[in-house]
């Protein structure tokens, strides 16, 4: 069943019935789908914005508040703001798009604590509770800046980062990630020096340039 419904997707989102607004009713319970079923289309889900800015009088703000919190799941990628440049001025006034606009910026300066503190108010956790996985995607995230940015990381740190997890919790996504617990309440994340690469740069001057630079100099 999951094939043949990929499979009328894609049939939607070919040539120019990419572009037929009697197809939004079946995109828009895809969309709902993917947040049930913890599976994600972003080609799909850009096709419902591109129709929503097409057809202004037939959006959804239910939808388009779905589909961009179904892609900060997707961080650090940048689907978020391919979203957001299909979006109108009237959709970007609404007050829960504004606020996950807010939420948004703050994954962007990585500011977790502040992160959790605003989901877990009513008026997002009254809509992130229907997207299937949407905690553990954004802890994927984050477990990602912290292995590039991390050598060591205090325990009590990285379970706040996480979302106040518990400890059992805080060993699941530590094994995960191939994090080792020392002792202290340290985790050790990765050697960061091992990861810094050198890089030759080498630049190429013809002699047509060459020429030129010396005659401005005289």
């Amino acid at each position: 069943m999951e094939d043949g419904r990929k499979q009328t997707i894609a049939n939607l989102l070919k040539d120019i019935e990419r572009y037929n607004p009697e197809n939004l009713p079946t995109l828009e319970c895809y969309v709902e789908h993917q947040c049930r079923e913890n599976t994600y289309d972003l080609e799909a889900n850009l096709a419902v914005l591109k129709l929503y800015q097409l057809n202004p009088q037939r959006y959804n703000i239910g939808i388009i508040c779905q589909i961009l919190l179904k892609a900060l799941t997707n961080l650090p990628h940048t689907d978020f703001v391919l979203c957001k440049c299909l979006l109108n001025a009237k959709h970007l006034e609404e007050s829960l798009v504004k606020q996950i606009m807010q939420l948004a910026d703050v994954l962007e300066r990585c500011d977790f604590r502040e992160f959790w503190a605003r989901i877990h108010t009513p008026e997002f956790a009254d809509n992130v509770v229907h997207i299937t996985g949407f905690h553990d995607s954004i802890r994927k995230y984050v477990c990602h800046v912290v292995g590039i940015t991390f050598q060591t990381v205090d325990k009590t740190l990285l379970a706040g980062l996480l979302g106040g997890v518990d400890d059992q919790t805080l060993k699941q996504w530590v094994k995960k990630y191939g994090w080792k617990e020392e002792a202290n309440g340290i985790i050790f994340v990765a050697n960061q020096d091992e990861n810094i690469k050198t890089k030759n740069i080498t630049e190429k001057i013809d002699f047509e340039n060459a020429a030129a630079i010396m005659a401005a100099s005289q």
